[in-house]
C-alpha cells in the first residue's frame, strides 16, 4: 500500500462563505478517510475571495469527495506525489 502526498484546492462559492466550516469539515473528512498530517491554510484569490489548500498524506487506494462539502464551489488537486520508503 503506497502513501501520496497531496495538495488540494478548496474553492468557496463566495467571499462571505464560512471558510473555518470548510475547514473542520475538510479535516474532519480526511481523517475519517485515514489521512495524515493534514495541513491547512488560505491564499487570496482576488476581491476577497480565499481559497482553502489541504495538504494531507493518504493511502493511495483511499479516496475522498471534498466537492460534497455544503458552500464549495470547486475542489482541484494541484500536487499530487507518491512517497517512497
Amino acid at each position: 500500500m503506497a502513501t501520496v502526498i497531496i495538495i488540494v484546492k478548496i474553492m468557496p462559492d463566495s467571499p462571505s462563505t464560512d471558510l473555518e466550516k470548510i475547514k473542520a469539515t475538510a479535516k474532519s473528512s480526511l481523517e475519517k478517510e485515514g489521512a495524515k498530517n493534514i495541513s491547512i491554510e488560505e491564499k487570496p484569490v482576488a476581491f476577497g475571495l480565499k481559497s482553502v489548500h489541504v495538504k494531507m498524506d493518504m493511502p493511495e487506494e483511499k479516496g475522498t469527495d471534498l466537492s460534497k462539502i455544503s458552500n464549495v464551489s470547486s475542489v482541484t488537486i494541484e500536487d499530487y506525489r507518491r512517497a517512497f520508503g
